[in-house]
């Protein structure tokens, strides 16, 4: 494959962002759960939930993330904030693949303590850096490391990446994409002022290594979080202020287009 120029991958790439960041987006993607909420800190718990079992079928992924807001009466910030041990019980039997009741209460508990903590999950990731500190690296390593500061399960370790251990973190920056980005096309909430869209990273999973790759955007053939840096340096060439804008173009020809 002879080798593309920038500018024309620039051209397309842009054009691919157009088709795909728009609010029929949502219509099948799993940021449909925390677009049910208004409130903030409802949309940072709800979005957190979603992206944290969001492996495998779509269907499924939308389907139990809408479970677990529903037995959270639909306000996950009160919830959260109030949950007895006795109200934490039926989450005992939530399961998503290998994300089980034991990993769910846990999660509801620390989130409890973070809030208690914080106020909010942006600060639960940001607090203590400047803007330009905080990028996905940094927050996201920070951020584990408060999550897992009360007494947990071990197992449930697994279901919080590490870049700083090496992991792509796809679900976290997913996570980050949804809170960061702002702009006028309805499908990033844009509610995180405390982080730039410039300090995101590409969320990398199996469609958007894949095209980054056919694109000539990414020769790193492991989907770790140096290919996740070396992807994202690229995407800041061709949009340093938004270059995770990219994802929708990325993850719909893989996912839509079969490109």
């Amino acid at each position: 494959m002879p080798k593309l120029r920038i500018e024309n991958i620039k051209e397309f790439l842009d054009e691919k962002v157009l088709l795909y960041n728009n609010r029929n987006f949502i219509e099948t993607d799993p940021i449909q759960i925390p677009h049910l909420f208004s409130k903030k800190e409802d949309i940072e718990i709800a979005g957190f939930l979603t992206a944290t079992i969001a492996w495998g079928q779509r269907k499924s992924i939308i389907a139990n993330s809408r479970k677990l807001v529903e037995l959270m009466d639909m306000d996950p910030h009160s919830f959260v904030l109030h949950a007895s041990k006795k109200e934490l019980l039926p989450f005992k039997n939530f399961v998503h693949r290998t994300f089980n009741g034991e990993d769910c209460v846990f999660f509801l508990q620390s989130l409890q303590h973070l809030y208690k903590k914080h106020g909010s999950l942006e600060k639960a990731f940001t607090s203590g850096l400047t803007k330009k500190e905080a990028d996905s690296y940094t927050t996201i390593g920070r951020f584990r490391e408060e999550f897992f500061s009360i007494s947990h399960p071990g197992r449930t370790q697994k279901h919080v990446s590490n870049p700083l251990s090496g992991s792509s973190a796809k679900r976290l920056c997913m996570y980050q994409r949804w809170m960061v980005r702002k702009d006028k096309n309805g499908v990033d909430f844009g509610i995180w002022d405390s982080m730039s869209p410039a300090g995101l990273y590409l969320p990398l999973d199996v469609h958007t290594g894949n095209i980054s790759r056919k694109l000539q955007l990414l020769e790193r053939k492991q989907n770790d979080w140096k290919a996740v840096a070396e992807v994202t340096e690229v995407l800041r060439n061709l949009d340093p202020k938004d270059p995770v804008k990219y994802d929708f173009a990325l993850f719909g020809l893989g996912a839509f287009e079969k490109f």
